[in-house]
């Protein structure tokens, strides 16, 4: 006598349902969906890591080696100054301590902040009261060290606030405040419009039209300039996922440097978590920079005087070792026996005795 059920007593195996909807041998149920999902998530998290992992792993590689001999300054170097030197806070002991700091380095040119500009173009003379105390005493104390104004202002190109450069007249005022400005004894116009996207034809027109000023003043016209595409069309990628393309394209690039007399790269807050990695990266931008900037422009690369933690720039990573390093390598790489090349130093105000160290020992010599 069997104790199972009736049917299997009698030998009887009775019929097989269907699965429940949630068995996950199903590829059409919930299981199966969700092997789906994670499959393609999986799959995108890989496309996007992958090709970072090995963009990375060549930037490592980029740090590599020894720079040639001789890349050291050509004594074309700048350096970016805080607004305190045209404002009336700084004095003549000021300058005494500035001009010791520079003898012996290879500084030729000062970014003295003039601005900023109004969103309209116009240049307020109240925002220099000093300017003419500051250029005298850097003549006297400096001889052949050229004083710029730096002018600036946020452009309205990812928010409705800022300067816009597709209005012509306000294009046109941007050229009449660089002829008062070279009206005030400023040697140069040294121009930081951020954030300029990649393209802007706007941006090239009021190069020539600044450039024009500037030569028939006998002065200097200078940018500071975006980061070159680390990947081939990487600010459009960018762009999309983000709003903010953040970097141009090299033929851009190329297309500024040949409308100014000075193009300083800010080759700096560039999301590198490592020395290693920043210092590679800096290698590269400075070989993609030389290899579109005519031997008529004088190329700078930046060097962080600065020191913060925030997305897009980690103080321990970005060092001016590490970026000093890199430019070497990178000059040393592309056109280690190019003349009109130097390195520019932002900011003076936020600079350590560290930082001004490492410029001396790694790159002045």
């Amino acid at each position: 006598m069997g104790t199972g059920s009736p049917e299997v007593a009698d030998g009887v195996v009775p019929p097989q349902g269907p699965p429940a909807p949630d068995d996950e041998s199903s590829t059409g149920g919930r299981g199966g969906r969700a092997k789906w999902v994670r499959r393609s998530v999986l799959a995108v998290v890989l496309a996007l890591v992958l090709p970072l992992l090995g963009a990375e792993t060549a930037l490592r590689i980029n740090y590599t080696g020894e720079p040639a001999d001789g890349t050291y300054t050509r004594d074309q170097d700048a350096i970016w100054l805080g607004h305190a030197w045209v404002d009336g806070r700084k004095t003549d002991a000021d300058i005494a301590a500035l001009a010791g700091r520079l003898k012996s380095t290879g500084i030729r040119d000062l970014y003295v902040h003039s601005g900023p500009l109004e969103h309209d173009g116009t240049l307020p003379e109240s925002d220099y009261p000093r300017a003419a105390w500051l250029i005298e005493s850097v003549h006297r104390e400096l001889p052949g060290v050229r004083v710029q104004a730096w002018l600036g202002d946020k452009l309205a190109t990812e928010s409705p606030d800022g300067l816009r450069l597709q209005n012509p007249a306000t294009r046109t005022a941007i050229v009449a405040s660089t002829r008062q400005i070279l009206a005030a004894g400023f040697e140069g116009a040294h121009f930081d419009l951020e954030p300029l996207h990649s393209g802007d034809a706007n941006y090239l027109d009021l190069l020539d039209r600044l450039h024009e000023v500037t030569q028939a003043n006998h002065a200097q016209l200078s940018v500071a300039a975006h980061q070159i595409d680390p990947l081939p069309a990487f600010h459009s990628f960018w762009g999309t996922v983000t709003n903010h393309p953040k970097w141009w394209s090299q033929a851009y690039f190329g297309q500024v440097a040949r409308r100014v007399d000075q193009i300083a790269v800010m080759s700096y807050d560039t999301m590198q978590p490592l020395q290693s990695l920043y210092g590679g990266y800096v290698a590269q931008q400075t070989s993609l920079a030389l290899e579109v900037t005519p031997d008529s422009t004088d190329l700078l690369m930046g060097l962080p005087f600065f020191h913060e933690n925030r997305f897009g720039h980690h103080g321990a990573a970005e060092t001016v070792p590490a970026a000093v390093r890199g430019v070497r390598l990178g000059l040393s790489r592309t056109d280690a026996d190019r003349t009109n090349f130097g390195v520019a130093l932002y900011v003076d105000f936020a600079a350590t005795e560290a930082d001004w160290t490492a410029y001396r020992e790694g790159w002045v010599r």
